[in-house]
């Protein structure tokens, strides 16, 4: 089995999650490239010198230049906040190397498109972290759509709530920051509500009217006591989409709603049924399909299993269940693929700016308060 040497940048959740996914993908479906951990950058010495330890990298910085640098790594995780996506993955791209980014793409359109120009003139694979779209329930989603058993698509509608920062004594981050951020509810999480709408609906957004609120203008600063920070960026957000296809609906997001922890429910209406999903029962499908006799019609919940792949490759029974960890490693199977095989993969950095002009048409008609055009 040929290696690829992996650089992660940034340690936390997401860079933990990347570490993880690298350590197991070659156990899961044994065949193609074998990540080896290189190198973990944080800008703090003393947590990168932990993470090595703990995750197993063969060494540390507090660099990110000398990750990309590194002759020894040809696959870089960029794992930070938004406002260095770009400058971190357009570098890693000139140096020849392929990118697997965290998602929101970056803090503005205009970052994102100077990485998308990148990507393209580069001979590196990209990849950004729409990892809910790798799950077998929803690929599953996506072919029975594709088979027609539902019909002709009607309509799309779709929320992602979250209490991350639903209490109003958590303290202020970057995440709160359109500087550091760009936009809150928006970025962070509605960009995965777009990123399931063109996956399983196979087409693209492209007219909006959106709206959105600041539900706790100011808080607290962490490391001055008595002193408040403004929040400038969104809390909550919805609006009202078109598709390119003629498919209507509405999506929305919220990052303040208590009790809601990964609350991402989506359901596509067609013609002849309807599919609903809940990534809080990600093994779970649930489909209605008209029938001739109502009185045993109803509907059905789709377990997932072998014969959902690559669920097969983690299990061999249905029912056991997979996790968030086991789908990032389906995310990262794919970008290992299409690095060896030099196959495309999906969401490309090019992928990735469809969506990033989505969210930017949002922002802008909440601002406006008219439809807009992405």
């Amino acid at each position: 089995m040929k290696e690829i040497g992996v650089g992660v940048i940034g340690t936390m959740f997401m860079g933990k999650a990347h570490s993880i996914a690298y350590s197991a993908s070659a156990s899961v479906f044994g065949t193609g490239l074998r990540p080896r951990l290189e190198i973990v950058c944080d800008l703090d010495p003393q947590r990168a010198s932990r993470r090595a330890a703990d995750l197993g990298f063969n060494r540390h910085t507090d660099k990110w230049q000398e990750v990309v640098a590194d002759p020894e790594v040809e696959l870089i995780s960029v794992c930070t906040p938004n406002d260095t996506h770009a400058d971190i993955a357009i570098a890693a791209l000139k140096a020849g190397k392929h990118v697997w980014c965290e998602k929101p793409m970056s803090a503005s359109l205009a970052d994102s498109q100077a990485m998308a120009k990148a990507a393209l003139d580069s001979s590196g694979k990209t990849i950004i972290g729409y990892n809910y779209t790798k799950n077998p329930a929803v690929t599953h989603a996506r072919q029975l759509i594709e088979s027609g058993a539902i019909g002709r698509i009607a309509a799309f509608f779709c929320r992602y709530d979250v209490d991350n920062e639903a209490d109003s004594e958590r303290p202020w981050s970057w995440r709160m920051s359109r500087e550091k951020s760009g936009t809150g509810a928006i970025g962070d999480v509605l960009s995965h509500v777009v990123s399931i709408a063109h996956f399983v609906t196979g087409s693209t957004i492209n007219r909006v009217i959106g709206d959105i609120s600041i539900v706790h203008p100011e808080r607290s600063l962490p490391d001055a006591p008595g002193k408040r920070e403004k929040v400038d960026n969104d809390d909550m957000v919805a609006a009202l989409v078109k598709f390119e296809n003629g498919v209507h609906g509405h999506i929305g997001a919220s990052r303040v709603s208590w009790g809601l922890k990964c609350g991402l429910r989506w359901e596509v209406h067609g013609t002849e049924g309807t599919i609903c999903f809940n990534q809080e029962r990600l093994n779970e499908l649930r489909l209605f399909t008209r029938q001739d006799n109502p009185a045993t019609n109803g509907f059905r919940t789709i377990l997932t299993g072998p014969m959902h792949e690559p669920y097969s490759a983690f299990l061999p029974n249905a029912g056991h269940g997979l996790g968030y960890m086991d789908v990032k490693v389906c995310e990262l199977h794919e970008l290992l693929h299409a690095i060896e095989k030099d196959t495309p993969v999906w969401p490309n950095f090019s992928d990735g700016l469809v969506i990033e002009k989505v969210l930017d048409a949002v922002d802008r008609s909440s601002l406006s308060g008219n439809w807009e055009s992405v």
